[in-house]
């Protein structure tokens, strides 16, 4: 954060409430369902999760409506789609409340293609997402495919698609089966009948990749330097603080030779050293930031290791290390600034008296006399060692992940309007929390960044990626355009 000490006041917060969504469903009934189905039956409710470029996102909820307990592993859906020649297909689970781990996806051929289904995503559920009683659902089954080579998806002339279908709503354009028996859904012409075992895909699930994907957009760094003065870190398009400013401590400096690199195992690590001997002057705090202002929506992530006590001295300063990104305000109040912090405070500040981590999504603000918008989440526990930390922006929400779980979902208010820089930093906010004069020192150490720009990836996404560049030996891209 770079705007002043001031602006940290949490208890000038104006936090809103995560608006409901109202499920419309519809009264859509089968024609004809089996005999054998008679007491098992389900209806599926959908909506699309996005009209994207290069993904397609059904969403779905899976209601029992018979009157006996049905087991969920017997349940199939097939959305249905018309690909592209040549291309293959693959699938991704973002979330489900059953567990993406009890998710399936398969792509397949229907017995008769037709002009807007040639190919059809199979889902199903394994053993462990249990059963579903009478009136019963799933919850949300959140789901994304793409091309493989992640070249652009044209939704209109897929049958299952409903572009206008934005809440739940029955939905008989997906089909559904129960042990093989249709009980739910239209399939396109000449497919009605399907009662036999799922056909073998003819899109195999890929094999991990042992190289990234030929894909623009992408910014990554295993942080592989050999110092601050090191001309990659120039040249890849970092910037290293040095000087004077806010925020923290007045009279403290940006000290650029505390920001270090060194191995830790196999990967090249980053640490911001932050010093102080109780007074401003001595006191040197550390930032590295991206010199261009060109990210705007899609996935940021980094694993950060925080740390609760200093290397060195007495503990208790009012610390702050984090992970943001940020632009300029261009006027007190200005609708067009963004800032989305990760921000962990080890020993209080800001009127908290122990460790507190916060995630801030920022609208705007007035630094004199002091007014604030933004939304924050935070937890009062220790965060100490090391974290996977994602941040995705679309153009619904803005979430926040910490070590694969969601901890924060804030809302559309707070999206940005203007592309923004990437930082990590590192500093105190005030002398308060420890008087000592002796001199102590604080590390916070980051193994890499990851941005991809306009695609939101889960968490096991963002691993799979950076497992992927360092298979591959790459330390550093930087494919996102100039804003």
């Amino acid at each position: 954060m770079r705007n002043g000490t001031s602006r940290r006041k949490r208890g000038m917060r104006t936090a809103l409430a995560a608006a409901t969504a109202v499920i419309g469903l519809g009264a859509t009934t089968l024609t004809a369902v089996p005999a054998a189905a008679a007491e098992e039956s389900v209806a599926v409710r959908y909506r699309q999760g996005g009209a994207g470029s290069d993904q397609a996102a059904p969403r779905f909820t899976v209601v029992n409506t018979g009157t006996t307990n049905i087991l969920l592993s017997q349940v199939k859906l097939r959305y249905y789609f018309k690909a592209d020649p040549g291309a293959s297909y693959s699938y991704a689970c973002d979330w489900a409340v059953r567990g993406c781990a009890h998710l399936t996806g398969t792509f397949g051929t229907p017995a008769s293609p037709t002009a807007t289904a040639d190919r059809y995503l199979e889902v199903g559920f394994t053993a462990g997402a249990g059963s579903l009683a009478p009136g019963a659902d799933t919850g949300d089954v959140q789901l994304r495919f793409h091309r493989s080579d992640w070249h652009p998806l044209d939704q209109s002339d897929d049958y299952s698609f409903g572009p206008a279908q934005t809440t739940y709503g029955n939905w008989t354009k997906v089909t559904a089966t129960i042990a093989g028996v249709p009980v739910w859904g239209t399939a396109p012409t000449g497919n009605e009948a399907t009662p036999t075992p799922t056909p073998t895909p003819t899109d195999p699930p890929p094999a991990p990749p042992t190289t990234p994907p030929a894909e623009q957009g992408v910014l990554f760094d295993d942080f592989d330097y050999t110092g601050h003065t090191d001309p990659a870190i120039t040249a890849h398009g970092w910037t290293v603080r040095s000087g004077g400013g806010g925020p923290g401590v007045g009279a403290a400096t940006w000290a650029p030779e505390n920001v270090t690199f060194a191995k830790e195992g196999t990967n090249s690590v980053m640490t911001l050293r932050t010093s102080t001997a109780g007074t401003g002057t001595s006191t040197r705090q550390t930032e590295i930031h991206t010199a261009a202002r060109k990210f705007k929506n899609g996935t940021y992530a980094a694993r950060v290791r925080f740390a609760d006590t200093p290397t060195s001295g007495p503990d208790g300063d009012h610390l702050v290390q984090s992970f943001f990104t940020i632009n300029d305000l261009t006027a007190p109040m200005a609708d067009d600034y963004a800032e989305y912090d990760f921000e962990y405070l080890p020993n209080g500040g800001w009127g908290e008296t122990a460790n507190v981590l916060y995630t801030t999504s920022w609208e705007t603000f007035r630094p004199d006399p002091w007014e604030a918008v933004n939304q924050h989440t935070e937890t009062r526990t220790s965060h100490a060692g090391w974290h996977d930390l994602v941040l995705t922006i679309d153009d619904t929400a803005l979430v926040y992940y910490i070590d694969g779980k969601q901890f924060a979902r804030h809302d559309a208010r707070y999206l940005p309007e203007r592309p923004m820089s990437i930082h990590f930093n590192q500093w105190l906010i005030d002398l308060a929390g420890q008087t000592s004069t002796t001199p102590r020192s604080y590390e916070e150490r980051i193994d890499y960044l990851l941005h991809v720009k306009d695609q939101v990836l889960t968490p096991a996404q963002v691993a799979a990626k950076v497992t992927g560049f360092r298979a591959s030996g790459t330390a550093f891209k930087d494919s996102v355009p100039g804003s």
